[in-house]
């Protein structure tokens, strides 16, 4: 084949593909792009006495979420973002690492428990919690058993903690058993037999080989959590705010939509980061995977 030929067979190839790329770019451009610029105009926009949306271009949308109300809750929101991802890791950690560790034909089923409970909807299984820790749930009464009549734990932030460890889990469980399961069990073996410890094993061999499925457990995590609103509302009572519950209320309640919009291109802003975070600590891992080998 001549160099003509080849660029006339990659040109025709190319003259297909965009026939068949032309619908999904345009639900991608339809659904996600413009509503995306939509907001991103909105957020830099001034609002008239009612709220909405008058035009203009300003920056003080920004500058005022620097008030220590906004501060507050945006601090606050990446505080419990960072203490649910922690939690979500160990625990599905652990979890990953049992199911990998069973024999092949017994996973699938235990990825099916730990997938079943949230076949029902979020707002059901939010509720669930509420019985569950709520005065007459069986939580507290197993306390009242052993002597603690302590208050319901609803409304509590430990409720709160709770619930978003429960939504959040199998977000964590699903990456890491991903890739722990493509490790080679005779490694375990082997740093056993070089005298490492349950805890040395894990810390030299398998979480490092699984670090891609654990950045990945924790990105899907962190972002997330920053937009509930549900879960601190119903179990939270409303007085610790996360991130979305300040957007729907700012939309909603307040009528400012540029200052809603503002401080979601601030979310935006802040996955984007731990994207960039994440890209940064795999090319480093790949690197000094590399240096070792």
């Amino acid at each position: 084949m001549t160099i003509t030929d080849a660029r006339r067979s990659s040109r025709h190839q190319t003259l297909t593909a965009w026939p068949l790329l032309g619908p999904g770019l345009l639900i991608v451009c339809v659904l996600a792009v413009l509503p995306l610029l939509l907001v991103a105009r909105n957020s830099v926009a001034e609002a008239d006495r009612y709220g909405q949306v008058r035009g203009g271009f300003t920056f003080e949308n920004f500058t005022r979420l620097a008030d220590p109300v906004y501060a507050k809750t945006l601090v606050y929101s990446l505080a419990m973002a960072a203490l649910n991802t922690i939690f979500c890791l160990v625990v599905g950690y652990i979890v990953a690492y049992y199911t990998v560790s069973q024999p092949a034909h017994r996973q699938p089923l235990i990825l099916l428990l730990v997938i079943v409970p949230f076949w029902t909807d979020f707002l059901v299984r939010t509720f669930a919690w509420m019985t569950l820790l709520g005065s007459d749930g069986p939580v507290l009464g197993l306390l009242r058993m052993f002597g603690d009549a302590g208050d319901p734990l609803v409304p509590s932030q430990t409720a709160v903690m709770l619930a978003l460890l429960y939504a959040f889990l199998p977000t964590a469980i699903f990456p890491i058993y991903a890739s722990m399961r493509g490790i080679d069990p005779s490694l375990r073996e082997a740093a056993a037999d070089l005298g490492c410890g349950w805890w040395r094993t894990h810390f030299r061999v398998i979480a490092p080989l699984s670090s891609a499925g654990i950045v990945a457990a924790a990105l899907l995590i962190f972002v997330p959590t920053l937009g509930v609103f549900v879960i601190p509302v119903l179990l939270g009572g409303g007085k610790s705010l996360l991130v979305g519950n300040l957007i729907v209320t700012l939309y909603t309640e307040f009528r400012n939509q540029p200052m809603g919009a503002a401080l979601s291109m601030v979310v935006l802003i802040l996955m984007i980061a731990s994207i960039g975070i994440a890209g940064l600590i795999l090319k480093f891992r790949n690197r000094s995977a590399r240096w070792t080998a």
